[in-house]
């Protein structure tokens, strides 16, 4: 019984003729707990992928960054990462409070490698997590299902040329993003929202 497969994978399985190596692969590589080197690897990324679908199935994928360490994994089957103040959409995290299903993919982009981590999330108050995220509006944990890395053949390789000066750091004010300023933008800003203070 696979933990992977259904029978839209089973049907390009057979026609590429991969069924075996598909499972060989699932045998082998995905495991339902996060390792110690699963763990390293996660927690030094600054950035991951995060795969939701809404209520009725519709995807969405985005983009989250941080300083390394910004995910954390609590435990071998539960990580955490914050959601910091962005355009007020929320497409990501409401699509979680519909349907907690998500994938997340961990790429290193120096040393060309990455890891695909499937669970369900759950949005959470900022204090339940010690020590606390900076500027975070809640915390998102994931209750971890499976944990597989990914062949690296086609990862481009990147260097870091600078972090994100927007990431929100103790001590550090965080900088205005300029479209906040525009003119479509600056009356419907949410209360408290610095830009509105300036």
């Amino acid at each position: 019984m696979s933990r992977l497969y259904q029978e839209g994978h089973r049907e390009l399985q057979r026609e590429f003729d991969t069924e075996r190596l598909a499972d060989r692969l699932e045998q082998v590589t995905c495991h339902t707990r996060i390792t110690p080197e699963d763990r390293d690897f996660i927690e030094r990324r600054d950035m991951f992928f995060i795969a939701t679908a809404d209520a009725e199935g519709r995807p969405n994928c985005s983009y989250k960054g941080g300083d390394p360490g910004f995910v954390r994994v609590l435990d071998e089957s539960t990580l955490v990462f914050p959601n910091y103040d962005g355009n007020g959409m929320f497409l990501s995290f409401g699509n979680a409070r519909m349907n907690p299903h998500v994938g997340l993919l961990f790429i290193d982009f120096e040393a060309a490698k990455r890891i695909r981590v499937n669970g369900s999330a759950t949005i959470e108050p900022v204090a339940a997590v010690d020590p606390p995220y900076p500027q975070a509006q809640f915390v998102v944990k994931v209750q971890v299902r499976e944990v597989f890395p990914n062949c690296p053949r086609y990862i481009h390789k990147y260097q870091l040329v600078e972090r994100s000066k927007y990431v929100p750091r103790p001590a550090v004010p965080t900088p205005v993003p300029a479209w906040k300023r525009y003119e479509w933008a600056k009356d419907v800003l949410p209360e408290g929202d610095p830009a509105k203070e300036e």
